[in-house]
Order: C-alpha cells, then sequence, then structure tokens
C-alpha cells in the first residue's frame, strides 16, 4: 500500500465520525468534464481481457474473480474502461472511503486517478483493499471525474467478491473488492473521482 494511502487508513476512522452527520449530496449533474473535447468513446474490453488483467493484479483468486466479472457482463454488458488500484476505508455507522490507481481505456490513454467519498452502513472499522472498477458508457475519459451515486439494491456478493453499481447520467461504474462482503453496507453511498488527491470526500 502506498504511503498515501496508508496515511489515509490512519485518519479515515476518526473522520468517519464527521460523515455519519453530514448529509450526503445528490450526485452532481455532468458539467463541464463530461462536456470534453469531442472524441470517440473509448473501445470496450472483453471478459477475458478484464479476467486476465484482474488475475495479475489480484493474485490467486482465479475463479471468484472470473464469476463477479461474468456477473457483471451479464448484467450491464462489456465495459470501455476500468481502474485497477488501492482503497483504504473506515466506518463508524457513516463512512469514508479514499483510493487512488490506473484509469484503463483501449483507445484514450491511461492515467492515474484519486476516489473519495462517504458512506452509510452499519458496521465499525477501517480496512484497506485492492479494487477493480469496471467503467460503461463513458463517453470521454473526462466524463470521469465526477460524482456517482449507489444503485438501490445493487450489492452482490459472487464467490468472495463484493460488487456494487454506482451510477450518474448513464454512466455506470462497478467496483468489485476481494473480502469485503461483510461490509457491503458502507458502499451505499457515492464516489467522487479527481484528477488529484484530495482529502475533501465531498
Amino acid at each position: 500500500m502506498s504511503p498515501i494511502l496508508r496515511l489515509m487508513l490512519t485518519g479515515v476512522v476518526a473522520l468517519s465520525l464527521v460523515a455519519a452527520v453530514a448529509p450526503v449530496p445528490r450526485a452532481a449533474a455532468q458539467g463541464a468534464y463530461g462536456r470534453g473535447p469531442t472524441q470517440q468513446p473509448p473501445e470496450t474490453f472483453s471478459p477475458e481481457e478484464l479476467v486476465s488483467s484482474g488475475h495479475k493484479f489480484f493474485g490467486n483468486v482465479s475463479r471468484g474473480l472470473a464469476l463477479t466479472i461474468q456477473e457483471a457482463v451479464r448484467r450491464w454488458g462489456q465495459p470501455n474502461g476500468y481502474v485497477l488500484g488501492q482503497e483504504a476505508s473506515g466506518a463508524f455507522f457513516g463512512g469514508l472511503r479514499y483510493g487512488e490507481g490506473m484509469f484503463y481505456t483501449r483507445n484514450a490513454g491511461d492515467r492515474r486517478v484519486f476516489w473519495q467519498g462517504p458512506s452509510l452502513g452499519f458496521d465499525v472499522g477501517g480496512d484497506g483493499a485492492r479494487t477493480m472498477m469496471l467503467i460503461y458508457n463513458l463517453p470521454n475519459v473526462n466524463s470521469l471525474f465526477q460524482r456517482f451515486a449507489g444503485i438501490d439494491g445493487s450489492a452482490y456478493l459472487v464467490a468472495g467478491f463484493g460488487m456494487t453499481a454506482l451510477t450518474n447520467n448513464n454512466i455506470v461504474v462497478v467496483p468489485i473488492r476481494t473480502g469485503v462482503g461483510a461490509r457491503l453496507g458502507v458502499n451505499l453511498g457515492y464516489l467522487k473521482f479527481t484528477q488529484s488527491a484530495t482529502w475533501n470526500p465531498f
């Protein structure tokens, strides 16, 4: 885990007390980021490509990852982008989540991204995890940099992997995390993607 995430994990449970009483804003409308320069939407990735990339990132978790990706593709189709990264999260009924990773597209390049966000749940504690996020219906790469809110009833547990769905303006983000089945409740909030690290989850 990077030094940034170690520092985040150290302070995230304390910061969660603030999130527990703070209102959760509605997902922001797609603004200037979504109206970026005209360009072709990134091409999609096949399930085989996603599983291969995920194997290298997660390690020896082949069956669970493959089943989870297959379920995501069944529900939402083939993504035209994905993120591989690490995150730290903590909860005291209200929670916070911070992460960083690489955002991959087929024809629009790769770039480092960061994400933050408040959440609601019923557990207490903190953890760090590797995360794969599948991105659907992305019109251009800059459209990722906005808030994505949870879809009601979108928490799933498949073969040891937790999978949720977040959306804004028809773009769907599906975070896949290993070993977090008991903490799916804290994912019922939103994530905000940024191009640089920030402590502000809102």
